[in-house]
């Protein structure tokens, strides 16, 4: 996987369609925070600020490391928008590689 440090871009390093790998999207999803941050991006881009979890005691840098693991898996994509960030989730990309996966994990109780 073409993973470059984030210090190199403004702009945060997101694997290709063709590198996504389905053991590190179900790795991704298998976790309940990182589930429900994906669950919040179904209906559309979120301003990273506003991205809540479950439990509001969750440390910031526990909540940065669940947006790196995502995007790094190629599930989310996090981009600069302004002085902040705009996550939004890669339906379209995962939709191709892994038909109907993401629906089914969204949808499962």
């Amino acid at each position: 996987m073409s993973i470059l440090p984030d210090t190199v871009s403004p702009d945060l390093a997101h694997p290709q369609e063709q590198e996504l790998q389905l053991t590190q999207v179900l790795f991704a999803l298998s976790d309940p925070g990182r589930l429900d941050i994906v669950r919040q991006l179904r209906d559309g881009p979120v301003e990273m600020a506003n991205c809540n979890l479950m439990d509001p005691e969750v440390a910031k840098s526990t909540k940065s490391h669940l947006f790196k693991v995502l995007r790094e898996a190629g599930v989310i994509r996090n981009i600069p928008k302004g002085r902040g960030r705009l996550l939004s989730l890669r339906r379209d990309s995962l939709d191709r590689r892994f038909p109907g996966l993401l629906e089914a994990v969204l949808n499962a109780n």
